[in-house]
């Protein structure tokens, strides 16, 4: 029998020690009632044993030309369009037929809706009225969001709004003190 997929990297981690306690615990009493993930524990238990009983060599070295391979083959992997990797992707996805009739349905999906949206027929906004967008920035609340929003258009922009309100004259309240609360009747 099968592992159940969703438990196959965590029966793994299992294997090696790497869960936590309630991870193992939950995965535990799954595979009391699964056979498909008792026996995938066990043969991972298996290999992780013979890897750790298993000699290293630690003076093993790679040769000069097994790095330029592997630096040739990450440069071209670097230097590979956009296009080419969708390509690629594209071919994978469609080899599988239960992948590709899916993705041709959402893509038709798709098609449709923006055909109906582009079909609808929208007003024009009209166009801002008074000030420009940087002078509306400069209106703005001063909260998180605000800043964020600013700082995404310009730093310098964030610069000037924040300068700005640091140098506003804020109208004057009064500053309460402890010589100002009212004080308790004193014994003369």
């Amino acid at each position: 029998m099968k592992p159940c997929s969703k438990n196959r990297k965590l029966i793994a981690w299992l294997a090696v020690g790497a869960l936590n306690v309630q991870q193992a615990r939950d995965l535990r009493s799954h595979m009391e009632s699964c056979e498909g993930c008792r026996g995938y524990l066990a043969e991972i238990s298996n290999v992780t044993k013979k890897l750790a009983a298993a000699d290293t060599e630690s003076n093993l070295r790679a040769s000069e030309a097994f790095h330029q391979k592997v630096v040739a083959r990450l440069r071209a992997e670097d230097s590979a369009s956009v296009w080419e990797i969708i390509a690629v992707n594209f071919r994978a996805a469609f080899s599988d037929w239960r992948v590709a009739v899916p993705m041709i349905a959402v893509a038709l999906t798709v098609l449709v809706l923006a055909e109906r949206h582009h079909n609808i027929s929208v007003p024009p906004r009209p166009p801002l009225q008074g000030a420009h967008a940087s002078e509306a920035s400069r209106d703005l609340e001063p909260t998180f969001s605000n800043y964020q929003m600013i700082a995404n258009k310009s730093l310098d922009e964030l610069d000037e709004v924040l300068t700005r309100q640091g140098n506003r004259n804020l109208p004057r309240t009064q500053t309460y003190t402890a010589s100002m609360l009212p004080r308790g009747n004193t014994p003369d």
